[in-house]
């Protein structure tokens, strides 16, 4: 597909504003966020392209996030960028944002997201399938749906594919956090959204999860809020 010249046009302008603050997250309720979006085919000019992934970069991190996908800035294409480097600090899910203090509970339980470091990347028409059934489950938040999160169960192991800035298709299996990561961005691009998929009983403000609930397992939150990872969640 042929370069779009008024998307193009209308894109430097949206980074232009956000050159002196960071781009506008799209929030829940907006129809773009419940729209699958269109195969990204070069419809933004490359520089342009560039200069945008380094303005959702900045907007990301600012939060801080560890993912931030197109429709989220309000651009209904299939493409994404992820990154985390904080081992058990400041996120409490996907694009969640809480403090903790290490990495292991009282008692030794290890933690239950699997954190792994994950190197920035842009995916382009990402997608994913799973490895094993196996899941985890752990509290996700969202940039789009800001101050709350719940427990969703994502696959521990998946097969990630995606194209890379230079349209190479590339392949990986990931497991654990990164796996998380990359599932919920991946999503965002078929109109999911985390509380499609989460286990309601879990909810809760940001405030309250890290009051009282975030740690590297969720067996307190379970114990006291009166839920389980076999009770029927939004996506079964």
């Amino acid at each position: 597909m042929a370069v779009d010249e008024s998307l193009t046009k209308i894109i430097e302008k949206t980074v232009k504003r956000a050159k002196w603050k960071n781009l506008a997250i799209v929030e829940i309720g907006d129809p773009v966020l419940r729209k699958k979006c269109g195969k990204w085919e070069g419809q933004i000019a490359p520089q342009t392209f560039e200069k945008l992934v380094h303005a959702m970069r900045s907007s990301m991190l600012s939060k801080p996030g560890v993912g931030l996908a197109a429709p989220q800035v309000g651009i209904p294409l299939a493409f994404a960028i992820m990154e985390d480097h904080v081992a058990g600090g400041r996120r409490g899910g996907a694009e969640g944002e809480l403090e903790e203090d290490g990495h292991m509970e009282k008692g030794g339980k290890r933690d239950e997201r699997e954190f792994a470091e994950f190197p920035f990347f842009v995916a382009l028409n990402p997608s994913y399938k799973p490895i094993t059934s196996k899941k985890a489950y752990f509290y996700e938040g969202c940039l789009s749906l800001p101050g709350y999160q719940a427990v969703v169960g994502r696959y521990l192991d998946i097969e990630a594919k995606w194209e890379d800035e230079e349209g190479r298709e590339r392949v990986e299996k990931l497991h654990g956090w990164p796996a998380r990561i990359f599932q919920h961005e991946t999503d965002h691009l078929s109109g999911t959204l985390y509380l499609d998929k989460c286990i309601t009983r879990s909810f809760s403000s940001n405030a309250n999860c890290q009051k009282f609930w975030f740690s590297p397992s969720i067996s307190k939150a379970k114990k006291e809020l009166g839920f389980s990872v076999q009770m029927k969640s939004n996506e079964d």
